[in-house]
């Protein structure tokens, strides 16, 4: 990867030079970005600030969601017809939508059915010539199940676009707004993959969002220019930068001197610092999210329900809300939101109670204890602001019925392939919505298809609970798949295939004369943000 960027860098480096300061001026916004993107194709990248960089910047997909109701609205696609049987979906395509532009390729034509349909089967069939450039993974394609779901996709005509599915499946709409729906260039890919450069589509990418990229320096800075044909008005803001600054600490810094004014994911400690200078605005939007630990399942011994149990009665979940969410938090009892469809208030949680937790083990066989690892992250997210201070809790309270525990962290690429190679023994993790479906946390976190395909961190299946979650998915009628999530819920409680820990409140803080960027559950939207 590290190889792969430098190589990026060098090349857009010497298309454009860069200036030597970041200086704010009406027609610049600066946006401190935690992280280096992995690619800017949001196809093949898996991170939060590889999306914000590329699919929340660069492109659109066939639909939105409304900011408040969290439903899709249209955005590529003006609407969309579902058959009797639910297992046909015809798109029509918004008409009059122009590509951007770079060094290496002009458009010659409009967005149009074949763009839809190259973005599809690049990601879908293997045979694609497109398929294996840049490496060829798709998490979040398969991770949904639409490999084996889509079992065709037709061009009707231009503006028309029909995808016929193996099976009736309610949240499939949804999935077409999740960043990996992005919709690229067919015209670019083929003319691309002509000069023998495939690869530029991805490293050099053309998409239909309201900027196009300038520049990108790896762990320094990405720039880029505005659309100046964006089909869903100006974009009142020439030029955006992004300053790559990982230290939560940095970032503040540089918000507070106008070096940035924008900064996503502040800690809670430093709230009351920005809410009492006037020159800065502290955000929050209530999330769809889920804190958790999750026991793999597959090692001894967490195979075991009662060590999992026991380890769930172990924890002080109010103290962690209270030292390190401070306020942005509530406990998390369950692997859906609440607020979300099919969440049930009613569920029962694992109280503290140490005493439970050492019968527990006691009738595991485990009197004396045993020892383990807990896999921090090294990012904080609005699920966990604090990874290492919530493993140290968590470490705490195992120890005091005798599970000691070693905390282990590694560089956030290295975290995420570990933990779906299944090598943790224990791992802190979470989720944010995709798109506003219970079956993007009950099925793509828990299910057995998703033990397979790494998404599953717990390595966990259960029939029952899989048998749940795949009938939700079928039906339509949203009183009867809540009573299925329910269901679902009630078994998951039972078998403790997590430590769920909070749901976190997503916060940004501004410059105070930013008006227009907006966070929601697409993630954020640059393109009505300007200074005033």
């Amino acid at each position: 990867m590290s190889a792969k960027k430098t190589l990026l860098s060098v090349l857009l480096s010497t298309l454009l030079p860069a200036s030597a300061a970041l200086a704010a001026a009406n027609d610049t916004l600066i946006y401190c970005s935690e992280a280096s993107p992995e690619s800017f194709n949001p196809q093949i990248a898996s991170s939060g600030p590889s999306f914000v960089a590329s699919s929340q910047v660069l492109y659109n997909r066939l639909i939105n969601f409304d900011p408040v109701k969290n439903t899709p609205v249209p955005s590529l696609a003006t609407k969309w017809d579902i058959s009797p049987d639910g297992k046909t979906y015809t798109f029509t395509l918004r008409q009059g939508v122009k590509f951007n532009s770079n060094k290496f390729f002009k458009p010659t034509r409009d967005f149009n059915a074949d763009d839809v349909i190259f973005s599809v089967m690049r990601q879908k069939d293997p045979k694609h010539p497109y398929h294996n450039v840049s490496g060829g993974q798709y998490e979040y394609f398969h991770d949904v199940g639409l490999d084996t779901l889509i079992t065709d996709v037709k061009k009707i005509d231009d503006y028309h676009v029909q995808f016929v599915l193996s099976e009736p499946n309610a949240a499939f709409l949804a999935d077409w707004g999740m960043d990996f729906a992005s919709i690229l260039s067919a015209e670019y890919a083929e003319a691309m993959q002509k000069k023998g450069t495939p690869e530029y589509v991805d490293t050099w990418p053309i998409g239909t969002g309201p900027y196009a990229l300038q520049q990108y320096k790896v762990d320094s800075l990405i720039r880029y220019i505005a659309n100046p044909n964006y089909w869903d008005g100006e974009v009142p803001t020439k030029h955006l930068i992004f300053s790559i600054t990982p230290n939560v600490q940095t970032r503040l810094a540089k918000l507070q001197t106008n070096e940035c004014q924008i900064i996503p994911a502040p800690a809670p400690v430093q709230f009351a610092e920005i809410e009492k200078n006037n020159d800065l605005t502290l955000h929050s939007v209530d999330a769809l999210n889920v804190g958790y630990l999750a026991f793999n399942t597959a090692k001894k011994p967490f195979d075991n329900v009662l060590v999992r149990q026991a380890l769930n009665y172990a924890v002080d979940k109010e103290a962690i809300i209270n030292a390190v969410f401070m306020g942005s938090g509530s406990v998390a009892k369950s692997p859906l939101p609440p607020k979300m469809l099919g969440y049930d208030a009613k569920l029962k949680d694992y109280g503290y109670d140490p005493e439970k937790a050492k019968a527990l083990l006691k009738q595991a066989g485990l009197e004396k204890g045993f020892t383990t690892d807990i896999w921090s992250m090294p990012v904080q997210r609005p699920y966990n602001p604090n990874s290492r201070r919530i493993a140290e809790m968590i470490q705490s309270d195992w120890a005091k019925v005798g599970v000691n525990a070693k905390i282990i962290s590694y560089e956030w690429g290295e975290y995420l392939s570990g933990m779906r190679k299944g090598e943790h023994t224990t791992a802190l993790f979470g989720w944010m919505s995709d798109n506003g479906d219970p079956d993007n946390f009950a099925d793509v976190l828990l299910g057995c298809d998703s033990v397979k395909s790494g998404s599953n961190a717990a390595q966990w299946c259960d029939k029952g609970y899989d048998d749940l979650v795949k009938k939700a998915r079928l039906v339509s009628a949203p009183a009867e798949r809540e009573k299925l999530y329910q269901q679902a819920q009630e078994i998951f409680y039972q078998q403790a295939p997590w430590l769920t820990l909070a749901n976190g409140k997503t916060f940004y803080a501004t410059r105070s004369n930013v008006t227009g960027y907006s966070v929601s559950l697409m993630g954020s939207d640059f393109s009505k943000a300007k200074l005033n």
